[in-house]
């Protein structure tokens, strides 16, 4: 039996963030300033999730993918490679930006990366929503016109969102997150966002932050109208299966049969959004709002006391 791997969460200052991480998870966030992102798994060169316990203890995602790559990715892949998934939660106290991610074929000749992710729905205040692609109709002229004139609110297509709904945010559709939203963000390992407009909103600095819009312009899917939500059900369900990675949606609890993940069939992420999970004959639990890594040859079973839910990311690599 293989033990998760579980990370340091890194906690990003944000000025559309809370402290709502503290609230819903009990975390310890850095004081008096608001928490927008933490990010639990990540493996970028100015950003490394730490290894918190276990035989990988204080090492960096990126030095145990070198260390052991056949162990942790597969056979066959390249240590010098980047873990494909970037996980966040986003504590969504303000309206975020209304922006873009580049496409594949866009990203290159912009100087960014491609970034297709996921939003699972943690948590809502009353009336919050998501804005996601355009309103149908809306061309791009209109769009421009409405840029200029400082309406573009008008051209997006908003939803109402409600807890454990989900909605995969292809690149190059236009979106942006509504105040009051706790989010699980499963993406493509990116950091390139281009903003279209920000509501006239200041920075943490007091100045208004920039916008990219002729990067934006040449991103945005002007096919994409009113996209469906993943509604939350009682049982189990695919949330996402795209290219880039799957997630499914597991429910867990004690008349439930065991969640498996076996040796050999690709490595795989924990999102624990509701409950707790422990994995059996084992002492280690994760709690609601707990992520971890289970490695190519990882092979664990997972039990819980109560009903919960909990997301498995797989199928992000080339193995199978």
């Amino acid at each position: 039996m293989t033990l998760p791997i579980v990370f340091e969460a890194l906690y990003k200052e944000r000025v559309w963030g809370g402290r709502r991480l503290e609230e819903e998870f009990g975390r310890s966030l850095p004081p008096s300033v608001p928490i927008g992102e933490s990010w639990e798994i990540v493996d970028r060169p100015d950003d490394q999730s730490i290894v918190q316990g276990g035989d990988y203890d204080g090492l960096t995602l990126r030095e145990i993918i070198q260390a052991n790559p056949s162990g942790i990715m597969g056979p066959g892949y390249d240590p010098a490679r980047p873990f494909p998934i970037l996980v966040k939660w986003l504590d969504c106290r303000e309206r975020l930006s209304l922006q873009v991610h580049p496409p594949a074929e866009v990203a290159s000749e912009l100087g960014g990366e491609p970034k297709t992710e996921n939003w699972y729905i943690a948590a809502a205040e009353p009336g919050a929503g998501l804005l996601v692609g355009l309103r149908t109709g809306v061309g791009r002229g209109e769009f421009e016109r409405a840029l200029r004139e400082e309406r573009l609110e008008e051209c997006v297509h908003r939803v109402e969102c409600f807890p454990g709904d989900s909605i995969l945010v292809r690149s190059g559709r236009i979106h942006a997150i509504d105040g009051g939203n706790l989010i699980l963000e499963i993406q493509q390992n990116s950091d390139t966002t281009y903003r279209v407009y920000d509501w006239g909103r200041t920075g943490l600095d007091g100045k208004k932050r920039d916008l990219h819009i002729k990067e934006s312009l040449a991103c945005i899917d002007f096919d994409d109208f009113e996209p469906d939500l993943v509604r939350a059900g009682q049982g189990d369900a695919i949330l996402a299966d795209c290219p880039e990675f799957r997630i499914r949606k597991v429910v867990v609890g004690p008349d439930r049969t065991p969640l498996r993940l076996r040796s050999g069939k690709g490595p795989s992420l924990l999102h624990v959004v509701e409950g707790a999970v422990q994995v059996a004959n084992e002492s280690l639990v994760i709690n609601r709002g707990g992520n971890a890594l289970v490695p190519w040859e990882g092979d664990l079973e997972l039990r819980a006391e109560n009903d919960g839910v909990v997301l498995v990311t797989d199928r992000f690599t080339s193995n199978p």
